[in-house]
């Protein structure tokens, strides 16, 4: 296998991406298990493809005010030999603006004719020499656009989060969305207390924190790939955000019970919950793609779990045998995904306005299916990744004003009192925005469903 260089593996990602239609983390996997680079490669190669994907209209937006013809013109290698440029001359200071220049010129070889070659040069050492005459709108007169451009970020999302947030909390989300997200596991209880873990991977060469609110979770860093470790291959712990994590301790589901995990795949939560009951009871966990159920089934398999039951379905239909049957029921919803763009370089650009309310039905159908598996004193736990009002406290109330036969309960038993925002704990919800304690954005919601109705 020929040597490549890392903003070769860079480039090679952003094509996949733009070409192909390709996922990021799908696209940078790919290339990196072909390669297979050194550490130091490899992250150069990883922070260079998310960070130019991540920020790809500023990108653009800098580079129309240096080249005669539009972007477009060009083809998928040089524009994106041009955007890694850009980047590593805007937002790498430790690289040296010859040394990027340079590179991206013998990148241009490999992709084209000595002309392309020129081209490239020429227009990367002409925005290294004119960085500091490059101005944002101004914060005052546009505040949408000075937003959009500095902190990388759709147009239409800053005009949403403006009239939700305001000016300082839209800037706080954007810029952690900016910031490369933490790799956070969930210790496996079942086999090791975290302790013991972060003994068994500093052995391993890894460095390792705790989390501060979850008890089971781990900062972890320097390592190749999780499969690389004997640690993870042999179940010790399972890849999981600290906020989700948090989502499982307020079911905090009871051994021996019977649980319903709505939308199970690929099993975080749902190996989770089945730690909290010591591998006692009965899981179902539903998916409505039958390939997903795989990964829960692998997931279950390496952690040492055998309460799970996955089962294919559509979670706005559930068995009518399911009614009143279960104690604890979780729906993770699909959503948005608004609150995890820090994980996902390229889906800010995916993500379009217009399928919002499609999300907000199809949870609300989930959660009416669901919420009919609930026996009486039965608990109902709603979350998402998604920070929109709709989608979380809004679906909420709707859901509750349709059904008075559930509640919210106090989450204060459940999760860690420093957590509490304006006392929505007490209140049986929390709303997590994206940098909040380091987390991802996420919302969660217990409820119990009252042994009768007044």
């Amino acid at each position: 296998m020929p040597k490549i260089s890392a903003r070769g593996l860079a480039l090679r990602v952003l094509i996949d991406v733009e070409q192909d239609g390709a996922y990021a983390n799908l696209a940078l996997h790919k290339v990196l298990e072909k390669y297979r680079p050194g550490k130091l490669d490899r992250a150069f190669a990883t922070e260079l493809s998310y960070g130019a994907l991540r920020s790809l209209n500023t990108l653009d937006w800098v580079l129309a005010q240096f080249v005669s013809q539009p972007l477009a013109r060009q083809s998928p290698a040089v524009r994106n030999i041009l955007r890694l440029g850009v980047y590593q001359l805007m937002f790498m200071d430790r690289v040296p603006p010859a040394a990027a220049c340079n590179e991206a010129a013998e990148l241009a070889r490999q992709y084209g004719h000595q002309g392309v070659v020129r081209f490239v040069n020429g227009v990367l050492r002409n925005v290294a020499r004119r960085l500091g005459d490059i101005k944002y709108p101004a914060l005052e007169e546009n505040p949408v656009e000075h937003i959009a451009l500095k902190y990388s970020h759709p147009v239409w999302l800053i005009k949403r989060w403006m009239e939700e947030f305001g000016l300082e909390d839209t800037i706080a989300i954007c810029r952690a969305d900016n910031e490369p997200a933490p790799n956070t596991i969930r210790t496996n209880t079942l086999k090791i207390n975290r302790d013991g873990l972060a003994d068994r991977l500093t052995r391993e060469g890894l460095s390792v924190v705790k989390t501060g609110f979850a008890p089971e979770g781990l900062y972890i860093e320097g390592f190749l790939s999780l499969g690389s470790l004997d640690s993870f291959r042999e179940g010790f712990f399972q890849v999981q955000d600290e906020s989700s994590i948090l989502a499982g301790r307020a079911l905090m589901p009871l051994p021996g019970s019977f649980v319903i995990d709505a939308c199970g795949a690929p099993g975080g939560k749902t190996t989770h919950l089945a730690q909290l009951m010591e591998n006692r009871g009965r899981i179902l966990a539903f998916d409505i793609h039958p390939h997903k159920l795989d990964l829960i089934k692998e997931n279950c398999a390496r952690l040492g779990i055998g309460i799970v039951e996955a089962a294919a379905g559509d979670a706005r239909e559930l068995p009518a045998g399911l009614h009143g049957q279960a104690d604890f029921v979780l729906v993770d919803a699909p959503c948005s995904g608004l609150g995890v763009l820090r994980r996902r370089p390229d889906a800010r650009w995916r993500k379009d306005p217009g399928e919002i309310p499609a999300v907000v039905q199809l949870q609300s159908q989930i959660l009416e299916s669901a919420s009919r598996c609930v026996k009486a004193g039965g608990v109902l736990l709603y979350s998402t990744c998604s920070i929109t009002h709709e989608e979380n406290l809004g679906q909420v109330e709707d859901f509750l004003n349709g059904n008075p036969e559930f509640g919210l309960e106090e989450l204060g038993t459940t999760l860690p009192g420093e957590l509490d925002n304006n006392g929505t704990l007490r209140r049986g919800y929390i709303q997590l925005y994206p940098g909040d304690h380091g987390m991802d954005g996420f919302f969660i919601a217990r409820m119990r469903k009252k042994d009768r109705v007044k």
